[in-house]
């Protein structure tokens, strides 16, 4: 591994073989390294005539803190933009730095990576509150388990998502959406949830039940009042409360799919939306006392976060420009 710092996994092999008596070139051999590297090693990390992986490696990280300093988030401006957006909008440390650069452009001191956030949100005791509004609030970031699968109920007359036009795959034009329902606990209440592919624009209603006549009227009044450029298909998930999708494509003038079973990856944009309701509402949230007022006030908070794949943008900012647009191609 040329190129490459000795890990402590290494340097215990180190030990184990240079106590047997090893030679260098032996040793590398061993590490796939170069002797030299050994014989530094072994040189620089050494007590008298013994060597101990463990107490090199500590030594190592200790030569090697220097090197690599941490920038704290010390300018006021940016650590105050970074605590209003994280703490008041629940804004990623990831969205915080890509907007940074659409905000501060020509402000070399309004730049930092979104590590730097972690890490000073995990060391700074005056910054731990932000800590339960991270996207995972644990005290150790770790990557994300799996998805949920679900099973497919059968749905009357359903079109698998292997019908639909594969030009909507590369979302290069409005008006195709995803749904799905998110439960409140216990099943005290649910939420039709709507985002459309390109510009991840976020609808969601709250109702009583998941009932399936319910469900088609609440996913029929969230896109009445929408340009009719802006509601073209829909891709559901396969929950038998989209059985009523016929009465849905019927009012709505629109080609409904469904996803295949365990396959939530088809409906990605629909799936990460919810995850960001549920930094609002956890799954041990009751629906109960949640009013369709509240829900728009999460729902815009979600369409006015900046997005990597808006190029920084909004989706409540991508909304405006095309319905100017719209406007304008009109007006001429």
């Amino acid at each position: 591994m040329p190129g490459t710092h000795l890990t402590a996994c290494e340097r215990g092999q180190i030990e184990a073989l240079h106590t047997q008596g090893y030679s260098l070139r032996a040793i590398g051999n061993q590490l796939g390294r170069c002797h030299t590297a050994i014989s530094r090693e072994l040189r620089r990390n050494s007590t008298g005539k013994q060597y101990q992986g463990g107490l090199a490696h500590t030594r190592y990280q200790q030569r090697r803190q220097p090197c690599r300093p941490r920038r704290r988030l010390e300018h006021p401006p940016l650590r105050a933009y970074v605590k209003d957006k994280i703490g008041n909008h629940s804004w990623t440390p990831e969205r915080v730095t890509r907007r940074l650069r659409v905000d501060y452009p020509a402000d070399s001191r309004m730049r930092v990576s979104h590590e730097t956030f972690y890490q000073a949100i995990y060391s700074d005791h005056s910054l731990y509150y932000l800590i339960p509004l991270l996207p995972q609030a644990r005290p150790k970031r770790r990557p994300r388990g799996h998805g949920k699968t679900r099973r497919a109920p059968s749905i009357p007359n359903r079109v698998g998502i292997e019908h639909r036009p594969a030009h909507i795959e590369q979302r290069n034009e409005f008006g195709h959406w995803e749904g799905d329902t998110v439960v409140g606990n216990n099943q005290d209440g649910f939420l039709v949830t709507l985002v459309e592919r390109t510009s991840r624009l976020l609808l969601a209603v709250k109702t009583k039940t998941k009932n399936a006549a319910e469900v088609a009227k609440a996913t029929i009044d969230a896109l009445l009042d929408m340009p009719v450029s802006w509601v073209k298909t829909i891709t559901f998930d396969n929950g038998s409360e989209f059985a009523k999708h016929e009465q849905i494509a019927k009012a709505l003038g629109v080609n409904i799919y469904f996803a295949d079973p365990y396959a939530s990856y088809q409906r990605g944009t629909n799936e990460n939306t919810n995850g960001l309701i549920r930094r609002e509402l956890p799954k041990t949230t009751s629906f109960t006392s949640l009013s369709q007022r509240g829900l728009n006030i999460i729902t815009q908070l979600i369409n006015n976060m900046p997005r990597k794949c808006l190029t920084d943008l909004t989706p409540n900012e991508i909304f405006q420009i095309q319905r100017q647009n719209l406007r304008v191609a009109l007006g001429s």
